[in-house]
């Protein structure tokens, strides 16, 4: 009897350090997530700093193999991914998960994908993932976490785009 609620409660997650934990996220071996703020802004729409920060982050990330462009549906989001989408020949897809970071790492496995947010949804990753922070919260940061053939993560920083 003791066995058995030691087990419902490691496989719910109750008991530290057994089972895996549903609140847990992590990236599966030999993936790739970047992530980065939408552009400079005006309101909604992205300001002309913003329009060539977007047009600059397609030769930031030329030596990447890109399998999916993430954002939310949101148009500032959009038109800051809509270069680099357009230079690849893909389409930016928006995540209809409700857990975003669980959705991510998912569609990550083994690939390389990106994530073009906002300052919430980028905090919610990186707490999830429980990266080191800074999280890359300004414009231009961007951020590409890697997990190895181990599992290992590692963050990467970097900038793109006008100063």
């Amino acid at each position: 009897m003791r066995r058995r609620l030691f087990l419902g409660l490691a496989l719910a997650g109750l008991v530290p350090g057994c089972a895996a934990t549903p609140g847990v996220r992590r990236l599966a071996p030999n993936s790739t997530l970047i992530v980065l703020r939408h552009a400079d802004r005006n309101g909604e729409d992205l300001s002309e700093t913003g329009r060539h920060r977007a047009r600059a982050l397609v030769d930031a990330l030329a030596e990447f193999d890109i399998a999916a462009i993430y954002a939310p549906d949101i148009k500032r989001n959009f038109d800051t991914a809509a270069p680099l989408a357009r230079a690849r020949g893909q389409r930016v897809r928006t995540p209809l998960a409700a857990d975003l970071t669980r959705h991510l790492v998912r569609v990550s496995a083994g690939k390389t994908v990106i994530w073009v947010g906002n300052k919430s949804n980028i905090r919610t990753i990186w707490e999830d993932l429980t990266l080191p922070e800074p999280a890359p919260l300004e414009y231009g940061d961007l951020a590409i976490i890697r997990a190895d053939a181990g599992g290992r993560l590692s963050v990467e920083r970097r900038f793109f785009g006008p100063r």
